[in-house]
């Protein structure tokens, strides 16, 4: 066991195109420039987060997916890829992930098998980052079982805004059932155009609702073409660009998260 007090932080949202992964890849690797140990772990099998770390998966490395399936014989240790930066850990995903939802439905203890494979990491990282699916699936639910925060990006649009509920409800009803310790950190506004009325309307409820008001962040991740260009260069924004958009946004989010 390491001696660091690690915060294990889920990025989750039901509803695709939010910017979960952004987030992800993004936060970890502005937590990674200010000194911190980061180890994102991909839980989506569509496996963006991997790709935006810059991992290419060759034949025959294991994934997270071995990690939850064969609890017994592969330990997180096997299964962890440092990236390019230094600090910046992944345990990466594979599209066969999709598949475990079905060969775990029958075993016992199903929802806790991502806590019980990364309950070693504990300790070694100052942060454990955790990507989800876009869904509501049994691997957004191992991810939440064993995550002790969740962070939930919230796209400045009404759709994002309008399923905001059911997401609560969601991890209410896995803290009271499954992890008591679960808590949602806060939301994050994201992709937010200052040119369009709609995102200010959205984020003006976000600001105004009982609900949602005491956890929204301060910082709101702007709309930038930057990000998407460092998706597709398989970098972090936070390293493609520096003076970007998306750059400054991502590390104001971190040092409100290190406050």
């Amino acid at each position: 066991m390491g001696d660091k007090k690690t915060r294990i932080i889920a990025v989750a949202n039901e509803k695709g195109g939010v910017g979960k992964t952004v987030t992800v890849v993004n936060l970890g690797a502005a937590f990674c420039r200010q000194g911190k140990t980061v180890l994102v772990v991909d839980m989506d099998p569509q496996f963006n987060a991997t790709r935006g770390l810059g991992v290419d998966m060759k034949d025959g490395m294991l994934t997270v997916y071995d990690l939850i399936s064969d609890i017994e014989s592969v330990r997180a240790a096997d299964v962890i890829v440092p990236t390019q930066w230094k600090g910046l850990d992944l345990i990466p995903s594979h599209v066969d992930l999709a598949g475990a939802e079905l060969e775990l439905i029958d075993e016992i203890g199903r929802e806790n098998r991502l806590k019980q494979a990364l309950e070693s990491m504990s300790g070694e990282y100052d942060f454990i980052l955790l990507d989800t699916p876009p869904s509501l699936s049994l691997l957004t639910v191992n991810v939440l079982a064993y995550a002790k925060e969740v962070i939930v990006p919230c796209q400045t649009h009404p759709y994002a805004y309008a399923a905001l509920d059911d997401l609560f409800d969601t991890i209410f009803a896995v803290k009271k059932n499954i992890n008591t310790d679960l808590r949602i950190t806060g939301i994050v506004a994201t992709l937010f155009d200052s040119r369009t009325r709609i995102s200010h309307n959205i984020l003006e409820k976000l600001k105004n609702d009982d609900r949602y008001a005491d956890l929204l962040f301060d910082t709101v991740i702007r709309v930038n073409t930057t990000i998407a260009e460092s998706a597709d260069v398989k970098k972090p924004v936070i390293f493609y660009r520096k003076g970007s958009y998306g750059s400054t946004d991502y590390t104001s989010l971190a040092n409100e998260l290190l406050a």
